[in-house]
């Protein structure tokens, strides 16, 4: 099985942001691939380890919202602050980090702006777990 995302490297992105960013994952003692820490479906805590997207274009969003509604309705982004509703997909039933599923680089986590947060871009692009 190929694990794909762990560590800095990973880059992710939102459907309703304008830049990707690094998926950031702690550190942990007890599963690195490449000297890198391997995510699992846990690792989706906003500003922990999904960092903003730059801006938000979700009508959605109130504050795009308002925005949008004082610029005479030309869509105007503001400022992302990405509300996760869950954890990620794409789980290995197989491979746990730290008790958790890892997650490959199919997964996907929702935000509540309409937003769907993926991976572009694994840190890992061939790691085999024997099980």
């Amino acid at each position: 099985m190929g694990l794909g995302v762990s560590g800095v490297m990973s880059l992710i992105k939102c459907s309703q942001g304008m830049v990707p960013v690094p998926l950031l994952v702690l550190p942990r003692k007890v599963v690195f691939s490449n000297y890198q820490s391997v995510a699992n479906i846990g690792d989706s805590i906003p500003f922990l380890n999904i960092l903003p997207f730059g801006m938000c274009r979700s009508m959605a969003n109130p504050m795009v919202i308002a925005a949008t509604v004082a610029a005479f309705g030309v869509l105007t982004p503001v400022p992302c602050i990405p509300i996760v509703t869950g954890k990620w997909g794409a789980a290995s039933s197989k491979v746990k980090v730290c008790g958790k599923p890892a997650f490959d680089k199919n997964g996907k986590v929702s935000c509540i702006w309409n937003g769907n947060i993926t991976v572009i871009m694994p840190g890992q692009f061939n790691t085999t777990v024997k099980i």
